[in-house]
C-alpha cells in the first residue's frame, strides 16, 4: 500500500500537494491548510523532505501540530483526515484538506495578522484584493452591473491589443480609484470575460476566448451611466 505514497512523490509539490519535513510552526502550517481549503483541496505528507526523501515522521506530535493549527489558526476551523503510512520503513503522516467552495478561510500571516491564502502551483499566496471581492459577490449573489463607460470599454479596447494587465496598471491607464477597478474587474470575470491569472509573481487579468459583445448584449449592459 506504500505504493500510493511513493506514487504521489513522484509527482512532486503541486497545486494539491505539499511536502512537510517536520511541523514545528502550527501557523506556518494553518496557512496550507487555508491555502488547500480556499482553491482545490489538497494533500499533506508529513515525513517528507522538500526533494521527496522519505525522512518518517520524527514526533507523534506532528498530528496535534496539525490539530492546533486547523482548530486554533485557522478562521473558521479548517476540517482534516489523516492517515499514517508505512514507507520504506518510515512513518509518513498523510493529511487530507477537502476544498471549501461555500466558505473562505484565513490564517495569521507573518505578522499574525489573519489573511486570505490561496495554492498556486506549489506555493501558498495572500489572495489577491479583486479575488477577495469576488468571493464576496458571488457568496452574497450580488448582482452583475456592467456599465460601459470610458474605463470599462477603455480596458475590453486594450486588452484586444495586450496580453494582459494588473490592477495597479489598469487604475493607471484609465485614472480610477481601486475599488471602481475591482468591481469593473469582478463582473467581467463573472460574467466570463475577462479571465484572472494568479502567479507567485501577481495577478493578472485577460480577455478570455469569447465574443464579449454578445455577452454584453445577453446582459443588458448600459452604454453610459
Amino acid at each position: 500500500m506504500s505504493d500510493y505514497i511513493l506514487k504521489l512523490i513522484q509527482r512532486g509539490e503541486n497545486q494539491q500537494l505539499d511536502f512537510k519535513f517536520e511541523i514545528s510552526d502550527s501557523k506556518k502550517i494553518a496557512r496550507s491548510l487555508v491555502a488547500f481549503v480556499n482553491t482545490d483541496g489538497g494533500k499533506l505528507l508529513v515525513g517528507v523532505k522538500d526533494n521527496g526523501v522519505v525522512a518518517g515522521v520524527r514526533s507523534e506530535e506532528e498530528y496535534h501540530m496539525v490539530e492546533a493549527a486547523a482548530q486554533l489558526y485557522c478562521r473558521p476551523e479548517v476540517t482534516f483526515k489523516t492517515k499514517e503510512w508505512i514507507v520504506q520503513g518510515r512513518k509518513v503522516l498523510e493529511v487530507v484538506v477537502p476544498k471549501n467552495a461555500s466558505i473562505k478561510h484565513k490564517a495569521p500571516d507573518k505578522n499574525g495578522e489573519y489573511k486570505f491564502y490561496v495554492r498556486v502551483h506549489d506555493q501558498n499566496i495572500l489572495a489577491d484584493s479583486v479575488l477577495i471581492k469576488l468571493w464576496k459577490n458571488e457568496s452574497e449573489n450580488v448582482p452583475v452591473k456592467i456599465f460601459l463607460a470610458e474605463a470599462e470599454l477603455g480596458l475590453l479596447h486594450y486588452l484586444e491589443k495586450q496580453p494582459a494587465v494588473t490592477l495597479m496598471e489598469f487604475m493607471k491607464l484609465f485614472s480610477i480609484s481601486k475599488p471602481k477597478a475591482e468591481i469593473i474587474l469582478v463582473n467581467f470575470i463573472r460574467l466570463g470575460i475577462i479571465d484572472m491569472i494568479i502567479t507567485e509573481k501577481g495577478t493578472k487579468f485577460a480577455l478570455c476566448d469569447t465574443d464579449y459583445q454578445s455577452i454584453l448584449e445577453e446582459h443588458n449592459c448600459y452604454n453610459e451611466r
